[in-house]
């Protein structure tokens, strides 16, 4: 008789694929135990091997990679990166910029929305309740390069009305992906 695995209450979304076998080794239709200890020991280390991710959750090898190619095709894991010390690569600012739209209907936003995904200094973007419509982190060398990031790009982006802007004094923590082409030659 195959043990009961506990369950999360998080759901796989619907795949075409049957259901697995209730084989602790194989994936089921609900995040195990299994798929939680992946998801956190990627987390932490996404340079493991498969047989040290296998050795940690305490499964062979095999069923340990069918389970991450499966969590990669269902979009619990979204892709691998190298987190950088922003400082150490010559990006010295991080601003919060709270961006406020001229006109708010779905045309415009959608052209600012793609305006935005299109710059790599904006690491991340929220849509915000209260006063204005984004929240922008954006990244900078100097605070040089930032004025004219936000004078000749970001007040220039389609829609945009007005622009306030924090500057981070210090991280207590972070993590992201870093644009790097301000290090190649001639940028």
């Amino acid at each position: 008789m195959t043990p009961k695995r506990p369950k999360s209450g998080i759901t796989r979304a619907a795949t075409k694929a049957p259901a697995a076998p209730a084989d602790a080794a194989e994936p089921t239709g609900t995040l195990d135990r299994y798929d939680l200890a992946i998801l956190a020991e990627l987390q932490a280390d996404a340079r493991l091997t498969n047989a040290e991710l296998a050795t940690r959750i305490g499964l062979s090898a095999a069923p340990t990679w069918r389970r991450v190619k499966w969590l990669e095709e269902q979009g619990y894991i979204t892709g691998y990166r190298a987190e950088l010390d922003r400082r150490k690569i010559g990006l010295g600012v991080l601003a919060f910029v709270r961006l406020d739209c001229e006109r708010n209907n779905s045309a415009s936003t959608r052209a600012l929305e793609d305006a935005i995904r299109a710059r790599p200094e904006v690491l991340a973007c929220h849509y915000i309740s209260g006063t204005g419509t984004f929240e922008l982190h954006v990244v900078a060398t100097d605070l040089d390069a930032f004025s004219r990031l936000a004078l000749e790009v970001l007040f220039k982006l389609p829609n945009v009305k007005d622009l306030h802007t924090s500057f981070s004094l210090g991280e207590v923590k972070t993590g992201g992906v870093l644009p790097l082409g301000h290090l190649r030659t001639g940028a």
